[in-house]
């Protein structure tokens, strides 16, 4: 009897863990995000969608701007999870190659960015603790993070887009490559 009890016991202990961690979120994360939304449509606002959209267009049509600077700017302005928020002016086409470089830009550049995803600094901490151990500084290792992030970054969004070509093609779709009101 006393397993079952305690089987039951532990079944709802999950689903209170569950709820303070939700809590957490909803007193953490939840208003910082809802924060940077408006302050984000309010840059937006302020600029005009017009100038928005020319920015755009400009980091579309290159792309080292496209996958190594627009990423690392929103990762670096916005960070974790809002800097996904800036695909939105992406074309679709380059809409998961965005998405695969800046969700990579929030993790790499975290060493001397800490910002930018804190909730994952302790996977750089860990390796620069070695570092630490040894008497070394940590900053060469940060900066050569950022570097090989920055390049691998710029790789990864570029490989999606050969992705992406061959999905439109196996799905018979035609995805825009140009924003949304242009011809």
């Amino acid at each position: 009897m006393n397993t079952i009890v305690n089987l039951a016991s532990g079944f709802m202990n999950l689903f209170t863990l569950g709820g303070q961690q939700f809590m957490s979120w909803v007193v953490g994360i939840v208003p910082t995000i809802a924060v940077l939304l408006v302050l984000m449509n309010a840059i937006i606002a302020l600029a005009g969608q017009e100038r928005i959209n020319s920015l755009a267009k400009i980091c579309t049509s290159n792309p080292v701007l496209r996958y190594a600077v627009l990423p690392f700017v929103s990762a670096f302005m916005l960070g974790n999870p809002m800097a996904l928020s800036m695909g939105k002016f992406m074309p679709e086409f380059y809409k998961p190659s965005f998405y695969a470089s800046v969700t990579y830009h929030c993790h790499t550049n975290s060493g001397i960015f800490p910002h930018i995803n804190a909730s994952e600094i302790f996977i750089y901490l860990g390796i620069a603790n070695g570092l630490t151990q040894l008497g070394l500084d940590t900053t060469p290792l940060a900066i050569r993070y950022l570097l090989v992030g920055i390049v691998c970054n710029f790789i990864s969004g570029w490989a999606t887009d050969f992705t992406t070509r061959y999905v439109e093609k196996q799905q018979g779709v035609k995805l825009s490559r140009e924003l949304k009101g242009e011809a």
